[in-house]
């Protein structure tokens, strides 16, 4: 790790960041990118706000500035990027998203002159593939991850698709969505910078629901329609995108349209060793022996380097060569199956069935328990949470599988959960 030299707003702003699953290791190169994205004073305020959406109100009890002072303060916050706003039953409400799927992004979702992109994204290009400690605690730390690959809709059969769950679809989840935002890829906007982007389109990564309302209200994505967002979607399987997406089966926030050559999670995936640093589709390609010609199409179209040629071991032809899928780093998106013009390939379900949780809660919840943090999200430092919020937070967790339960238990020592466990045998 590299040496530490911050100033105090920007290492509690740190240590806000690591309460939350998905944190962000402490080296100078993250107070570097902290100290573009958050004035020192920006910095030591949002150090002290609560990890669960939180109304002004509570900001202001907080930094005691007064409410028409910390509303300003919020807003500009989420003009930047920093913060989503969202309006519940009538009320507004802001929640810090943590840096990855979150603010990371947002700087690099629009075009801006407020601060520098290019150094931006030097200093993320660093932070995450020169360092490591980031992209590797980001996905590989647990076993449950932020995103999931979704199946390449076009090349499933008929049979296939009848065993496709709606939430499994990208298509579902634009179709049912009340707000959808587009903007730029943070990833291939990075790497423009770095001059090393590919062709792939930049305007084509999606947002929906509340997230997708802040962000395009604060101009950092633009509202679509549905129809458009198709169109999106379309364009995305034409260029062998692959679509990545929240892994949560309900009120998804996010699916990106995603190239092998910039996005992180792929890079990490063939750069690092990370087997699957996104939760895969139910499906895997399955190569027809028969039909395979070693054409190689397949092996160049795969993101991940889940594709090999073999020796056919053919003594009739000692040179012919056949594509062999290695299941344990195989995304299961089929663009793979698109790009053979043989129909040597086609999707079989996965021996084991993928699970995806219900929703965000849920998923957070998870990932705080394999990553040691669970007691961040129940035990709040900085504002108490109401004995409704724990005991919805600790009924999830008690309709975990019972391992997960007793990883829970061993974490907070809670004396609650044992009792409660006790009566759940």
């Amino acid at each position: 790790m590299a040496h530490l030299t911050p100033r105090s707003a920007y290492k509690n702003l740190s240590d806000r960041l690591n309460r939350f699953p998905q944190g962000a290791p402490p080296s100078e190169l993250l107070y570097r990118i902290l100290e573009m994205l958050f004035s020192e004073r920006e910095a030591g305020l949002v150090a002290q706000l609560p990890i669960k959406p939180f109304p002004a109100e509570k900001a202001d009890r907080i930094w005691k500035l007064g409410i028409k002072e910390s509303r300003r303060i919020l807003d500009e916050l989420a003009d930047k990027g920093i913060l989503l706003d969202m309006e519940v039953r009538g009320r507004n409400y802001y929640v810090l998203p943590p840096p990855m799927a979150g603010f990371f992004e947002f700087s690099l979702m629009r075009i801006r002159d407020d601060i520098d992109q290019k150094l931006l994204s030097e200093l993320f290009h660093q932070y995450l593939h020169v360092e490591e400690d980031f992209i590797k605690d980001l996905f590989a730390a647990g076993e449950t991850q932020m995103g999931r690959a979704f199946v390449h809709e076009p090349v499933l059969s008929a049979e296939n698709a009848l065993h496709v769950l709606d939430y499994e679809r990208a298509s579902h989840v634009i179709d049912s969505a009340k707000h959808i935002g587009v903007g730029i890829c943070y990833c291939r906007h990075k790497m423009e910078h770095l001059d090393s982007s590919c062709g792939a389109p930049m305007n084509i990564c999606m947002t929906f629901g509340a997230t997708a309302q802040s962000l395009s209200r604060h101009n950092i994505t633009r509202s679509v329609d549905r129809i458009e967002a198709r169109d999106l979607l379309d364009e995305g399987y034409e260029k062998n995108l692959v679509q990545f997406g929240e892994n949560v089966q309900r009120r998804v926030s996010f699916i990106c349209n995603c190239c092998g050559c910039c996005c992180e999670a792929m890079i990490a995936a063939r750069k690092f060793g990370i087997l699957q640093p996104v939760h895969t589709s139910k499906f895997l390609p399955m190569v027809s022996l028969e039909s395979c010609n070693g054409c190689g199409k397949c092996t160049t179209a795969c993101p991940v380097e889940s594709i090999a040629l073999v020796s056919a071991n053919d003594p009739n032809r000692p040179k012919l060569k056949l594509a062999r899928v290695d299941e344990e780093i195989c995304l299961g998106c089929g663009v793979c199956v698109r790009n053979c013009n043989v129909d040597a390939l086609a999707l079989e379900s996965r021996s084991e069935r993928v699970m995806t949780p219900l929703t965000t809660t849920k998923r957070t919840i998870l990932m705080a328990i394999e990553r040691g943090k669970l007691q961040n999200l129940i035990f709040d430092n900085q504002v108490l949470w109401s004995h409704r919020a724990l005991a919805a937070t600790l009924g999830v967790i008690l309709n975990l599988p019972p391992v997960k339960r007793a990883m829970a238990s061993k974490q907070i020592k809670s004396r609650y959960l044992e009792w409660a466990e006790g009566k759940m045998r």
